[in-house]
This record gives structure tokens, C-alpha cells and sequence, in this order.
């Protein structure tokens, strides 16, 4: 990554709260509506500043809070291959630890003044591998091969493959986003901006009408990391009340298999209708 800028010299090393939102939260950030997941808006953007200010002291660069984001989310995935609802209890809060040390690394970045590729490609590597990571964990949580609460493979092979299935798709899902940046910059396009106008689709259209239609019930929004394991969370909840744990489980990995596919084609649709890769959409 690039050398601390001359600003960052003057900066205290152990700063206030007041002076880690000023430099490590400028307005420009908190207004990124669509790089913003719904929880940093909610409430982790309000705890990431009390986090940050404890590692600023610390050697730790922003790289190395993004690889601590990755282990979290790994870690979280592992605790989801515990049957029961201790185990998606503890992966659901090693999700939120993931998404609060990626709101920090950025903090980390900003105020350090480092920033470059790497940081992004470490960032990005980490919520590729962790989501399917996690994919991967409900397709076994399901099989029941974890705590040997099933030993037929007629049985639990098809709950595996469903989570690999999704896995596949989420990650497919995913780097759709990844092909309008490379395909923009490939004809000299310039980044694109996070407005609502450059990734609107006309209201006319049936897709524009399924996107509200989105809008009202976001179910597209349960393949992210947070989502997966509150959704695991509720599940494993309601599988023990009625004493079904292994068959709620089970549903849940075959319904989101189902579902991710009309979710990855209509998120390829929706950007082809956009204007997204066309020439009068720019920075």
C-alpha cells in the first residue's frame, strides 16, 4: 500500500472518538448507499469508531484488520457446522464481528492514510470466501454429518451438494457486480458511481416492477454473511421449539438453493437493463 500521507504524521496516536469520525468517517462515506450494508447504517457505523480508536495504537495496518474480517467470517461458517442452536447463535455473532472489523479497516485506512489495491483485493477476497464458506457450512448442517446425527450418504449428500449448489450460485451472484467494473473499464469507462440513477431500471419495464416488488419483500438480501446466519439463527430456533432441528435446517438450505438462482438471473437482467455498461453513465 501507498506511505502514510503528511496529515496522518500530525494525527495523535491515541485520538478521541470525536477526532476518529471526523477523519475515518467523512461524509462521502456514510453516504455510500449502495457499498453500505443495512446493519453499518443501523448501527455498526456507530460502533466502529470505539473499535477503531482501540486499534489505532495497535501495528496493525488496515490489511491486517481486513484479514482478521476474514477469519471472522470463517470462523463463523466453522461455528455453523455445530448442530443445534448454539452453534448458529455463535456464528450469527462472529458475522456481526466480521461486518464491524470491515467497517473499521476502512477506518484504519482512512486514518493511517494508506490506501491501494490491496486493501480492496484483501476485502474482497474476504466476503467472496466467507459467503460461500457459509453456503457451504448450511449445505452440511443440513446433511447432519456434524455430531453423527446422520450416517445414510443416500441421505445427506443431497443436503451437501445443495449447499455447494449455493455456494456456486452466490458467488456467481456476487461477480456480477465485478463484471460491470471490468467491463466498463475495459472500453475506457470510468467507475461507477453509487447513485441510485446509475443503477436504476426503467419503471415501465416488468423487471422494473419486480424491483419494487423487491423493494417490498428484499428477499434477495438473505445471501449475504449477516443474513445467512440470522436466517440460520431463527431457523435453528424454530427447529427446536418443534423439536425438528435437523428437518428445519434441511428446509432452509434446499429453499435457498431454489431461490438464489431467480436472484443471480434477474440480477444479470436487471444490470443489462440499467445503465450500468452504457457510455452516458460515468463518475
Amino acid at each position: 500500500m501507498a506511505d502514510a500521507s503528511s496529515a496522518h504524521d500530525h494525527r495523535p496516536s491515541r485520538p478521541s472518538l470525536a477526532q476518529v469520525r471526523a477523519v475515518a468517517q467523512p461524509p462521502e462515506v456514510l453516504a455510500r448507499g449502495n457499498a453500505e450494508h443495512w446493519t453499518g447504517d443501523l448501527y455498526l457505523r456507530r460502533l466502529s469508531p470505539h473499535l477503531t480508536r482501540v486499534l489505532i495504537p495497535t501495528p496493525l495496518s488496515a490489511n491486517g484488520v481486513t484479514t482478521l474480517m476474514m477469519v471472522a467470517g470463517w470462523a463463523a461458517a466453522g461455528a455453523l457446522l455445530v448442530p443445534g442452536l448454539w452453534g448458529a447463535l455463535l456464528g450469527a455473532l462472529l458475522a456481526q464481528l466480521q461486518m464491524l472489523l470491515d467497517c473499521s479497516d476502512g477506518e484504519i485506512a482512512r486514518w493511517k492514510g494508506l490506501s491501494g489495491p490491496v486493501g480492496i483485493f484483501l476485502d474482497k477476497v474476504g466476503h467472496y470466501t466467507v459467503e460461500a464458506a457459509i453456503a457451504l457450512a448450511l449445505g452440511w448442517r443440513a446433511a447432519g454429518l456434524v455430531g453423527g446425527q446422520e450416517q445414510d450418504p443416500a441421505q445427506w449428500f443431497g443436503y451437501a451438494f445443495a449447499g455447494a449448489f449455493l455456494a456456486t450460485f452466490l458467488v456467481i451472484n456476487k461477480a456480477l457486480n465485478e463484471m460491470v467494473h471490468a467491463s466498463r473499464a475495459a472500453v475506457g469507462l470510468g467507475p461507477l458511481p453509487d447513485t441510485a440513477a446509475a443503477r436504476a431500471v426503467p419503471a415501465s419495464t416488468v423487471l422494473g416492477s419486480l424491483r419494487r416488488l423487491a423493494r417490498l419483500l428484499p428477499f434477495h438480501r438473505m445471501f449475504h454473511s449477516i443474513e445467512m446466519t440470522l436466517v440460520t439463527l431463527a431457523v435453528a430456533l424454530l427447529g427446536l421449539l418443534l423439536g425438528e432441528e435437523l428437518a428445519a435446517a434441511r428446509l432452509q438450505v434446499v429453499v435457498m438453493a431454489v431461490v438464489i438462482v431467480p436472484v443471480t438471473i434477474g440480477h444479470a437482467f436487471a444490470i443489462l437493463a440499467s445503465g450500468r455498461l452504457r457510455r452516458g453513465v460515468a463518475a
